[in-house]
């Protein structure tokens, strides 16, 4: 089941864990139309049936497909490459942040998050793409 027609930024969120999905839902769904896909490859198969999200947000390690893996298909796509993309992840080295940033991410959010973290972040994602795309 793709988007509805509603006027709401649309978010597509690729978690596996239930619990999390909730958490994230719970924060950005009045504000957000939120869609759940438990990994990458049923991610981009959402993607490809044409439901065109404003913004990702991927947690790293998921099953099928991973963050990186995610990252790496939506940046090399013609069609997916300008969706930002917000990654979660229990991982939190520099390390990892940076290969993620490096990769094509728009901004990483370590686990566990504070939920007002995580809404601010993604307002500061389509404040960025507002000025980019006025630019």
């Amino acid at each position: 089941m793709g988007f509805t027609n509603s006027m709401r930024q649309k978010l597509l969120v690729v978690e596996d864990d239930i619990f999390m999905q909730k958490i994230i839902k719970s924060v950005l769904h009045e504000t957000y139309e939120i869609k759940i896909c438990s990994n990458g490859l049923d991610a981009l198969s959402f993607l490809q049936d044409g439901n065109i999200p404003a913004l990702i947000i991927s947690d790293l390690n998921t099953p099928v497909l991973d963050g990186f893996g995610l990252i790496e298909q939506i940046k090399a796509s013609d069609f997916f490459n300008e969706i930002p993309i917000l990654i979660l992840s229990g991982e939190e080295g520099s390390e990892v942040r940076t290969r993620c940033l490096d990769a094509g991410a728009d901004d990483f959010l370590a686990k566990p998050f504070n939920p007002s973290e995580l809404e601010a972040r993604v307002r500061v994602i389509f404040r960025r793409i507002k000025i980019s795309i006025a630019s």
